[in-house]
């Protein structure tokens, strides 16, 4: 792990509208560019049915300081969807889970809020130290899914787009319990 928040030379896969891989690009330039890549989403949800949300880190280059969903990150060039979960939870969250305590529950094609990203997003159940980095993480807090979903559509621009784009599909509304939109 670093001390950065984020490093503009990491590789990623750039992909087609199909999802396919097409290249590979550094990080700076697949951003700059608005191209198409691969990143995942994590809801964690305590023993008490509490979501953690992520403050993003002030030094982060996209929605520094906003909320966002409980941990999030890019895949690396070659890394398949699940293994980066993993990953960027244990990089992230310092949280070390089995990839089978991670259950997909949704996987929204590629739109801008998203930053031109095909995601998959995970839900993880259950109590799990933790332990933040600080270049990624400014803070975890926790809310019922039902206050966190009401504070983002009272204050939008607290949190990441992102975030707002998730919280309104019908599959991540129904992975917290929450009606429909």
């Amino acid at each position: 792990m670093s001390d950065r928040a984020q490093d503009p030379d990491e590789v990623f896969d750039v992909v087609d509208a199909a999802n396919r891989v097409i290249g590979r690009e550094r990080r700076s330039v697949i951003h700059a560019r608005g191209l198409r890549h691969r990143a995942v989403h994590l809801l964690w949800l305590d023993a008490r049915g509490l979501l953690c949300l992520q403050r993003r880190s002030f030094r982060k280059d996209s929605c520094p300081g906003l909320i966002s969903t409980s941990c999030a990150g890019h895949l690396d060039a070659g890394e398949d969807y699940l293994p980066a979960m993993v990953r960027e939870l244990r990089e992230e969250n310092g949280v070390v889970v089995d990839p089978a305590a991670l259950a997909e529950v949704d996987a929204p094609p590629e739109h801008a809020d998203l930053g031109h990203e095909f995601v998959r997003v995970y839900l993880l159940r259950g109590d799990h130290p933790f332990r933040i980095h600080p270049p990624e993480v400014d803070a975890l807090l926790w809310r019922t899914p039902a206050e966190a979903d009401a504070w983002s559509r009272r204050d939008p621009r607290a949190f990441s787009t992102s975030f707002v784009h998730l919280m309104a599909r019908p599959a991540v509304r129904a992975a917290l319990g929450l009606a429909k939109g």
